[in-house]
């Protein structure tokens, strides 16, 4: 298993990073833990994970029980605990179930990394993150509509201040090791190198946004950051939410899947994007590769990548992902990729 520096903290992180987010509704506690057991046996030593989860569906009920689920698997293996980079999110603005709603702050910082400490069973996160900015995105589809004339440059660089210096109180503690982005931007991420840089707190280490061969966004300004600054892109929905393993091609639903729980797929449900994705399935049939394995070397090929993010709901299917790591992209294969997302750059 390849490793890449995460950021300029010292750690590696795998090329793969096993995601949680179905660990508590889709994929019950024994399953979730045969599946941390075979990601780090495998060489996965990356485990990503947020204090809203588990999904599909969120609900007030099982907020926090995915943290609780890999925490049991800690607390039976306190040994193997400095194996692993471990990393947790932050909920932001508007989140009901946490803080009712309330903004990520100096005030919320502490009670939510003692939250997600307690139900780790940890002492430290590794990588610890803010899941959205607080003054809004442009991911999951609201690109096509995004407009930051209504934000407040003052509010937000002062909120971001403070919220680094609560950061390094908890880097001082001991609680968290290193700083991550969630669904953020090229400006809002270069306001956070500038205040650490300036003194405030702990520089960012990574960005966790969506990017696949369906979600490219992250390839102009963001990828420059990304380079220049070592902050590496921890890629979730690198399989397109399942849509680029041609499961759901020709009107299938399979039963358990994602799409039979949220038929929208997040907005990335589409009459085109099944177009789209027979056209990346074609280049793996003409190729003799798996569109899995293919998806996930190709993400490994990008000069920002850090990790790319996936979930399986079974072992079966984490299993399959693991033999992408021995999947070497041809010349001819990227060419033929690129010509596709010149085509088609925008599926949803």
């Amino acid at each position: 298993m390849k490793m890449n520096p995460l950021g300029r903290t010292g750690m590696q992180v795998s090329e793969l990073c096993l995601g949680t987010m179905t660990f508590g509704t889709q994929t019950g506690e024994a399953e979730a833990h045969a599946q941390m057991d075979l990601a780090l046996a495998s060489g996965i030593n990356f485990v990503d994970a947020a204090e809203m989860y588990p999904v599909n569906p969120i609900s007030a009920e099982t907020v926090g029980r995915t943290e609780e689920i890999i925490g049991n698997w800690n607390g039976a293996h306190a040994s193997q605990r400095g194996d692993y980079i471990l990393a947790t999110k932050h909920s932001g603005a508007g989140f009901a179930h946490a803080r009712d709603g309330a903004p990520i702050s100096a005030a919320t910082i502490p009670g939510a990394i003692e939250g997600s400490l307690k139900r780790l069973q940890t002492d430290y996160i590794d990588l610890y993150q803010f899941h959205w900015p607080n003054r809004g995105s442009y991911m999951f589809r609201q690109n096509w509509t995004f407009d930051p004339s209504g934000q407040n440059r003052e509010k937000t660089l002062a909120n971001m201040q403070e919220c680094l210096e609560a950061l390094q109180v908890q880097v001082d503690k001991g609680n968290i090791r290193a700083f991550g982005l969630s669904n953020e931007s090229a400006w809002g991420t270069a306001q956070w190198l500038r205040l650490a840089e300036a003194g405030y707190g702990p520089r960012v280490a990574s960005i966790q946004n969506e990017y696949s061969l369906l979600c490219r966004m992250y390839d102009t300004d963001l990828a420059e950051l990304s380079v220049n600054e070592d902050v590496g892109l921890l890629a979730f929905s690198p399989l397109g939410t399942g849509l680029l393993t041609g499961k759901y091609q020709g009107g299938a639903m399979p039963d358990g899947s994602r799409k039979s729980i949220s038929p929208e797929l997040g907005g990335r449900h589409s009459k085109r994007v099944y177009d789209v994705v027979a056209v990346y399935l074609q280049i793996a049939v003409k190729h003799e590769l798996d569109p899995v394995h293919m998806a996930l070397a190709w993400c490994r090929t990008r000069p920002f990548m850090a990790s790319a993010i996936f979930g399986a709901t079974r072992m079966e299917q984490l299993e399959h992902v693991l033999g992408s790591v021995d999947v070497e992209l041809s010349q001819d294969v990227l060419d033929e990729v690129n010509a596709a997302h010149r085509a088609y750059p925008m599926p949803y």
